[in-house]
């Protein structure tokens, strides 16, 4: 397989451990790049849902290939987001390639980068950590919802819809927190001088320029690996925002899903990460 080279990856939101993260296709897009530098900017592993009943193969091929990428000379930037939080303990750590910290300063081609994940905006996350966890159990149970309607209207021969974006899109007050956490971010940059703000953890990408009388800056949203499938991608002086349902080449055989790993038992994975992150 032909690997795309890309100076930059930056993605986010991809909820490993829960039954909406779309595992396999995340694997086919990491196996057809080679970047430079990989950013995995939050909610990567959810742990706020992880549980030793549900850790599929797919979910550690992800895993797999980051270590693979790492091995390659690849950069790995692991920036912390609130369902990962428990990794913020390890701030600062690095060890070869992989740097894991909160937040991360970069310089790209002359210009000044601020990338974090964006929960720090998120009101509900500071003052009401329980209903944010309840939130997110909700919203994977949505997601499961949202898997058998796309089944039955696949039978039926109609398009998918997403439920949580129809949500999302009409409700008024979800609009407007996702207008606030933008113009928040971008204002903060602005006021420091960053030339780009690249965030997650609203789930909406998107890369748009915004300005104030104080100045402008460019806003880049990574989305997510539920339901968006998007990624950002920096090279050759230009961002692009990649969408594997019309980016992503399809390989004439995606071997990966052949490849026979020595993937640990769940129960010792889970108990790992539980003794590692001190949630229990």
């Amino acid at each position: 397989m032909t690997k795309r080279k890309v100076q930059l990856v930056v993605i986010s939101d991809v909820h490993l451990g829960t039954y909406g993260c779309h595992a396999k296709e995340l694997n086919r897009y990491l196996k057809s790049i080679e970047p430079e530098t990989l950013v995995l900017n939050g909610d990567i592993i959810d742990i706020w849902q992880f549980s030793k009943y549900y850790w599929p193969d797919s979910h550690m091929k992800v895993v797999q290939r980051i270590f693979k990428l790492l091995a390659n000379g690849t950069k790995v930037h692991y920036l912390t987001g609130n369902h990962d939080e428990m990794v913020r303990k390890f701030g600062e750590f690095s060890v070869g390639n992989l740097e894991i910290d909160n937040k991360l300063k970069l310089e790209i081609d002359g210009k000044k980068a601020w990338i974090f994940h964006g929960d720090i905006f998120d009101v509900t996350m500071k003052h009401s950590r329980w209903l944010a966890k309840l939130g997110a159990v909700g919203y994977d149970t949505l997601i499961l919802i949202n898997a058998v309607a796309n089944y039955i209207s696949s039978k039926l021969g109609r398009g998918k819809i997403s439920l949580s974006k129809k949500i999302k899109n009409s409700v008024k007050s979800a609009i407007k927190f996702i207008g606030d956490f933008e113009q928040t971010a971008t204002d903060i940059a602005i006021e420091n001088g960053y030339d780009y703000v690249i965030c997650g953890h609203i789930h909406q990408p998107v890369i748009a320029q915004y300005s104030n009388d104080k100045g402008s800056v460019l806003y880049l949203n990574s989305g997510d690996w539920i339901e968006n499938l998007t990624a950002l991608e920096y090279h050759n002086k230009e961002w692009k925002l990649f969408t594997y349902a019309t980016d992503y080449v399809v390989q004439q055989e995606d071997a990966e899903e052949n490849e026979k790993l020595n993937i640990p038992e769940i129960s010792v994975l889970y108990e790992n990460i539980i003794r590692h992150t001190g949630n229990g």
